[in-house]
């Protein structure tokens, strides 16, 4: 089988496709012909050695998939070959075949292809999390969402709308503030003609009561810093590179929690509230409340395009991988 190899650290001009030997299910594995594979920004870090998981070299990345079981290992009770499957997979989901623990995978529901079902589990999963275990978010409440076009962006800026908040987006252009609009947002805001800070302490004088943040640098501490009382800031990840550093004082001052985001750890220590939040997103998606937006696929050989449309920050929505297409 065809896999995309991470033979040495760095970036993605350094990933190779290479035929491995197709893998065997062991207990509590299923093992799944990939038909389409989510792009997520810790991809872009995994590859570099820069993200909390390190696998052993060579190894393909890609933490999110979609597909068809093939067989079952030992032990394995809620899936049989045929059944199409999405699931969550660290790394490993840039090849044509996958093994995965069969607690890591869910089915696919009547109704979702391959490549909506491959982009939907790590931004809504975890948008939903950080909003409801995290932040408490309560309808009436304002929600500020950095990066509001990105994939987990998008995935907050719905979320948020359809738990009764008042959305405010905040994009580097008016295109990307565009789709966050079609998406739900109530108001706009634009960094790169705007200071943030500025603008918010305009517009929003009582301060914001929760900041969805998965950019990080400078914006960070101009969010923070119109912040209502009880505020929660929600830190999602970083990707504008630079790691902030908040003084510390700011949260004294706007009696505010600072409240880290980890969605890959909620899944593997709480995975029933996982389970459960997952079941809540399907309903909401056939609803027609959640609409997941592709920005770009891509063909299997394409996987250097495919991420930098995420390194470069130009994606407005999900961006997938055509691993195996029909």
């Amino acid at each position: 089988m065809r896999a995309i190899l991470c033979k040495e650290l760095g970036p993605a001009d350094k990933l190779v496709i290479d035929d491995i030997p197709s893998p065997e299910a062991g207990k509590g594995q299923v093992k799944v012909k990939v038909k389409a594979a989510g792009l997520n920004f810790p991809d872009t870090l995994i590859i570099e050695g820069k993200y909390q998981i390190k696998p052993e070299l060579p190894f393909s990345p890609g933490g999110e998939m979609a597909g068809e079981v093939i067989a079952v290992g030992e032990g394995v009770q809620r899936f049989k070959p045929g059944q199409r499957v999405m699931g969550l997979t660290g790394y490993g989901a840039f090849a044509e075949e996958i093994l995965v623990p069969e607690t890591n995978l869910i089915p696919v529901p009547d109704g979702m292809d391959d490549r909506t079902a491959a982009a939907f589990s790590m931004v809504y999963g975890t948008s939903y999390h950080a909003l409801k275990q995290r932040a408490n978010i309560q309808p009436g409440e304002t929600l500020l969402v950095l990066g509001a076009s990105g994939g987990v962006g998008l995935a907050a800026v719905e979320l948020g709308k359809a738990m009764g908040a008042t959305v405010i987006a905040c994009a580097s252009s008016a295109d990307k503030l565009a789709v966050a609009k079609e998406a739900g947002a109530d108001d706009l805001i634009n960094y790169a003609e705007e200071d943030l800070k500025d603008a918010l302490k305009q517009r929003y004088p009582k301060g914001v009561d929760v900041v969805y943040d998965p950019v990080g640098d400078k914006y960070t501490e101009a969010a923070i810093r119109n912040m209502a009382w009880n505020g929660r800031l929600l830190v999602v990840g970083f990707a504008a590179g630079d790691i902030p550093k908040i003084p510390a004082n700011l949260a004294l001052l706007k009696g505010c929690a600072i409240v880290g985001v980890f969605w890959g750890a909620f899944t593997q220590k709480e995975p029933q509230t996982n389970v459960q939040n997952i079941m809540e997103l399907f309903q909401l998606y056939g609803q027609g409340k959640l609409k997941p937006r592709i920005s770009e696929v891509f063909a299997f050989e394409e996987y250097e395009r495919a991420l930098a449309a995420l390194t470069s920050r130009t994606a407005k929505g999900k961006v997938v991988l055509n691993v195996a297409p029909d």
